[in-house]
């Protein structure tokens, strides 16, 4: 049985991290991973990396108005769902259940089924309003991690930087991951 994982990409800064995240998955043969986007992640990727190809990813990728993708319900038992990045705007959608598009009727659905939900805001700093918003997902049941890279590993480049935050996302999804730094071990 294939695990089944949502990557929604928000439209903040750092796309990077998405990519790193759709490197590192999308060719594992043991998930199924679904994709969609905000329309200004597509500009920021734009921006940051280069043009959009989602057939560049083995994914299955929807448009963020697409309500009939299968992660838009429950009975599909997508178990994680990654938003990486995350915008503050969209953490407080997410945060009040406004089920606007798909990005946030799926977040919806992962949080009512008590599946994993992992929210990678990219923003600083933050203020009292985005800490409350966080504070109450994480009442709600989710994972908030930070886009904060550490640097105990010793990276090089800026893909070796954002991958300290990846690998720590793609650990609390629960995905087994042998090539990543591990705090004392050879």
């Amino acid at each position: 049985m294939k695990k089944k994982i949502v990557v929604a990409i928000g439209g903040s800064s750092g796309s990077i991290y998405a990519k790193l995240l759709l490197d590192k998955l999308s060719t594992r043969e043991d998930l199924i991973i679904g994709v969609v986007m905000t329309d200004n992640a597509k500009i920021n990727w734009e921006i940051e990396i280069g043009p959009w190809n989602p057939s560049d990813y083995e994914v299955n990728y929807y448009e963020n108005n697409d309500y009939y993708a299968p992660f838009a319900s429950g009975s599909a038992q997508y178990e994680c769902m990654i938003v990486c990045p995350c915008s503050m705007g969209l953490l407080s959608r997410i945060n009040h259940g406004i089920s606007n598009d798909l990005i946030t009727r799926a977040t919806d659905v992962i949080l009512k089924e008590r599946r994993k939900l992992i929210v990678v805001p990219r923003e600083a700093p933050y203020n009292l309003i985005h800490l409350r918003n966080m504070t109450s997902l994480t009442e709600a049941g989710a994972i908030i991690c930070p886009a904060t890279p550490s640097f105990y590993s010793n990276p090089n480049t800026l893909d070796e930087i954002a991958l300290t935050v990846v690998d720590r996302v793609i650990d609390l999804a629960g995905i087994n991951q042998s090539d990543t730094y591990r705090w004392s071990e050879s």
